[in-house]
C-alpha cells in the first residue's frame, strides 16, 4: 500500500480515525440471499447478550462492560420497538452470528427523519461466508417497509471493508461529511479503489496510518 508492504484487517485501529457517514434512497434495493443453513430472526426479550457477544467478537466493542453502556445509550429505552427492527442472523444450531437494525438518529440532530442502518456486525468466526450483504440488504428493506424513502449509515475508516460493502450497495458520502471528513474519504478511496470516489484523490501511506 503506497510503498508499504502492508495489510489491513477488516477493522483495523491502525488506520487513523474518521467518523463517515453515507447515504442512499430506498428504491431498488438489491437483492441478496442468505446462504443454506442460515435464516433471520428478530429480537426478543434477552437477546441483548447475544447482540453484545457479536459486536465483541467483530471487534465493534472492546469488553463486556462497554457493550452494557452502548446498549444502554442506544437501545435501552426503546426496546420495546426492536422486535420489528433489529434483526440476527441465526446458524443451523440456532447461535446467533450476525445482527444489524432498522433505526433512527437517537441524538436528535438529524431532522430528515432518515431510517438509519445501526451496528452491524458478523461475528469473527462467520465473516467471509456471505452473510453481510444479505443482512444489509434484508434489513434496508425492512427499514423501506417501515416507511423510510431515504436510508443514513454512520461508520468510521477503521471499518474500511464495511464501508466498502455500502458503497457497493449504492451509499455515497453525505455532501457534508464528504467535506468535513474528506481525509477519511481519501483513506477508503485508497484501500478500496471504490469506483464511487472518484472525487476523492487517494490518502498516501503516511496519511493512512495513525502514529506515522
Amino acid at each position: 500500500m503506497c510503498g508499504k508492504n502492508l495489510l489491513f484487517d477488516n477493522h483495523d485501529e491502525r488506520i487513523r480515525y474518521y467518523e463517515l457517514m453515507l447515504e442512499r434512497n430506498l428504491e431498488g434495493l438489491p437483492e441478496f440471499p442468505l446462504p443454506e443453513g442460515y435464516r433471520f430472526v428478530f429480537y426478543v426479550q434477552g437477546d441483548r447478550e447475544h447482540w453484545i457477544d457479536i459486536e465483541m467478537s467483530a471487534k465493534e466493542l472492546k469488553s463486556y462492560e462497554q457493550g452494557r453502556e452502548v446498549w444502554e445509550k442506544y437501545y435501552g429505552s426503546q426496546e420495546s420497538i426492536l422486535g420489528n427492527r433489529m434483526v440476527f442472523v441465526e446458524d443451523g444450531d440456532g447461535r446467533k452470528v450476525a445482527t444489524a437494525t432498522a433505526y433512527f438518529d437517537i441524538t436528535g440532530r438529524d431532522k430528515s427523519g432518515d431510517g438509519w442502518l445501526h451496528w452491524v456486525a458478523v461475528r469473527r468466526d462467520c465473516q467471509g461466508k456471505g452473510l453481510s450483504r444479505p443482512l444489509i440488504a434484508y434489513v434496508l428493506g425492512i427499514m423501506r417497509g417501515l416507511g423510510y424513502t431515504h436510508a443514513k449509515i454512520p461508520t468510521q475508516t477503521t471499518t474500511w471493508l464495511a464501508c466498502r460493502i455500502y458503497l457497493d450497495f449504492g451509499f455515497t458520502p453525505i455532501p457534508q461529511n464528504a467535506v468535513h471528513s474528506r481525509e477519511g474519504w481519501r483513506i477508503i478511496k485508497a484501500l478500496t479503489n471504490h469506483a464511487s470516489l472518484g472525487d476523492f484523490d487517494a490518502a498516501g501511506y503516511e496519511d493512512i496510518v495513525a502514529g506515522e
